[in-house]
């Protein structure tokens, strides 16, 4: 059921979360059938761009990542979204009375994984991992993602869509804050020796 929705949101967002909303889904349903699958694709093509394809500074030599080393990575950056879903999701619950969210039913891990699609698609980019194409596809992938976000959440939560702009504005802030704090637990991760190991 889950990855039929995927398309939906790309073509034709409005109804694909109405549909969302009139299909709820359990936790584990979703995760098996959109996150687990859909977070591989940024994964592997990480894994394989950084241990196959590997990345160039200016006109230096190409540079690569061990196996044992990307695959830790790869690891942890998958645990790291699937995470960061469920974490998001459950701010938006949390968040829920505040706007005056009617619904019994909790729907923000829902929210949160289907508005990741396009960053999970769109991840498919990491096996040529060149900063400027990164960089240029990640912004897309961010861009159609808070669009999504603002156009889904008051579809979902039932709410008019000027309170829905002020809840998916705070999910936003929420998001952002994670993301620092990722790069701050990254920076301790790697310190504490579970960082890149490059090909000599």
């Amino acid at each position: 059921m889950s990855l039929t929705h995927t398309l939906g949101l790309l073509t034709h967002p409005d109804r694909e979360w109405e549909a969302i909303r009139n299909e709820p889904e359990s936790l584990g349903k979703l995760y098996l059938g959109h996150v687990l699958l859909l977070g591989l694709i940024p994964a592997i093509a990480g894994f394989y761009g950084s241990t196959q394809v590997g990345w160039q500074i200016g006109d230096g030599q190409v540079i690569r990542l061990t196996t044992t080393s990307a695959l830790q990575l790869t690891a942890l950056f998958y645990l790291a979204m699937l995470t960061g879903i469920y974490i998001i999701g459950r701010f938006i619950d949390f968040f829920a009375a505040t706007y005056d969210v009617k619904d019994s039913n909790p729907r923000g891990v829902t929210l949160a994984a289907y508005t990741a699609t396009p960053v999970f698609l769109l991840g498919i980019a990491a096996v040529y991992p060149n900063i400027w194409v990164n960089m240029i596809v990640g912004l897309i992938a961010i861009a159609y993602a808070v669009y999504l976000l603002y156009e889904g959440l008051p579809i979902l939560m039932k709410i008019p869509e000027e309170r829905g702009f002020m809840f998916a504005s705070a999910v936003l802030t929420v998001g952002l804050v994670m993301f620092v704090a990722l790069l701050a637990i990254t920076v301790v991760i790697w310190s504490v020796g579970i960082g890149p190991v490059y090909v000599s």
